[in-house]
């Protein structure tokens, strides 16, 4: 069903757009995205990029975690670079303009969000693009500063690698008829803890 409803799509943009519009949506549908890398972690204003577990944290470390949770807040911020790449054998580019997502931890959706600027994949070529991610962890899971600090920390794994988060995603293309959004939500996840999603249809959607 999936599949037919982007080759409908796909004939009506033909018929009005032309062979170019086609083109630029079928280089789009074959980019495959993944997360690449969580950066800059920070938790209650502790950095956490160079710490691999709890008891990594210095005694201020874990008494600004414990006040934060007192406070009944625990912030946390970090950049997660999203990978786009599009297949060397695409005759032309796939121009992304507007990204829409929302962010999975643990398998629990929590926060959206938009990035709005543009990314061109050329083929052949692996392109990141950065997502600021920015949430308060009492507001979606429950725990001691150790379990919350424990959780922060399981997000970047070995050289950063995202694990135990996803997103769902909406990509938005260029197109000579304008922007067009893609018709289905797709899930994209780490190539280090899973098998990266392509853009295609049938890619888990919502």
């Amino acid at each position: 069903m999936r599949l037919f409803r982007f080759v409908a799509f796909a004939g009506v943009l033909l018929l009005v757009g032309g062979c170019a519009t086609l083109q630029q949506l079928a280089a789009l549908r074959n980019v495959d995205f993944s997360l690449d890398q969580v950066a800059s972690l920070r938790l209650a204003g502790v950095d956490l990029d160079r710490i691999r577990s709890y008891d990594d944290l210095g005694i201020t470390d874990v008494a600004r975690l414990t006040l934060a949770i007192t406070r009944n807040e625990l912030p946390l911020a970090f950049d997660l670079l999203v990978q786009g790449e599009n297949p060397a054998s695409n005759a032309t580019d796939a121009r992304l303009v507007r990204f829409a997502w929302t962010l999975l931890m643990e398998d629990r959706k929590t926060i959206s969000g938009v990035f709005d600027e543009e990314v061109v994949f050329a083929p052949g070529t692996p392109t990141t693009f950065p997502l600021r991610i920015e949430l308060d962890l009492l507001e979606f899971f429950e725990g001691s500063a150790q379990d919350l600090g424990e959780l922060a920390l399981s997000l970047a794994g070995e050289g950063g690698a995202p694990k135990n988060i996803a997103l769902e995603a909406v990509p938005t293309i260029d197109t000579a008829l304008g922007p067009l959004q893609y018709p289905g939500t797709i899930t994209v996840l780490s190539t280090q803890v899973g098998v990266p999603q392509p853009f295609q249809p049938g890619c888990r959607p919502t």
